[in-house]
């Protein structure tokens, strides 16, 4: 399993022998077989377990399923890499970020932040090219479901970013009452201001770590 962080090997090793995610590989060969393209790229798909390890996740934000346009989704939610055109909810979200700590960040890929031990976890790892929410209800889900759950134990606090009412309905999950959970609309255009600009969500996450004696998180980088 070198998609993944060491920390995580030896709590999903029977994940992957489990019949749904066999399902799963079956249904991304038939998609290539059918002549479909899915994003991200199968490299990509656990990125975002490969560079934050189980033990170092101090901050989830969770997304719905990656972008489906072509050369954007990298296997961290929200996330685009560097040179790509900016989407809309990645440009809300650094709208609030530029509001909220004064500066926009630099890097659309976010790697920053996982550096950082910001967990960015989509539902859904994979979409096939142009559809999005193609790959809802074929597994991911129960993967997905499995990695909060795991977090959900550790007794060190996490910060759980839930935005949008899809990602709140992960919140019934988060029963540790070590972690700690802020809800906002989604960054998407539909809703962003609903809730999202002005939650001030990043400097809260700072002012909780502050408040635990644990380092910030550079959300400008």
């Amino acid at each position: 399993m070198h998609f993944l962080a060491e920390g995580w090997k030896p709590l999903l090793q029977n994940e992957f022998s489990k019949p749904y995610l066999e399902q799963i590989r079956q249904h991304l060969k038939q998609e290539i077989h059918q002549g479909y393209q899915f994003f991200p790229h199968k490299d990509k798909i656990f990125r975002a377990l490969k560079m934050v390890d189980y033990n170092n996740v101090r901050v989830v934000i969770i997304g719905q399923d990656p972008y489906h346009g072509k050369g954007q989704a990298n296997g961290l939610s929200f996330a685009v890499e560097n040179g790509v055109a900016i989407p809309p909810s990645l440009n809300n979200i650094f709208k609030e970020i530029e509001e909220n700590c004064g500066k926009r960040p630099s890097s659309t890929n976010l790697e920053n932040w996982a550096n950082q031990g910001v967990l960015l976890l989509n539902t859904v790892l994979t979409v096939r090219e142009n559809a999005a929410f193609s790959h809802r209800n074929k597994g991911w889900e129960i993967f997905t479901d499995k990695i909060i759950a795991l977090l959900n134990e550790k007794k060190k606090p996490i910060i759980f970013l839930l935005w949008g009412a899809a990602a709140q309905s992960k919140a019934i999950m988060i029963s540790n009452p070590n972690h700690i959970i802020l809800k906002a609309a989604h960054p998407s255009p539909l809703s962003a201001h609903r809730g999202f600009l002005g939650c001030k969500h990043f400097s809260k996450v700072n002012e909780i770590l502050r408040a635990q004696n644990e380092l910030e998180i550079d959300w400008t980088l």
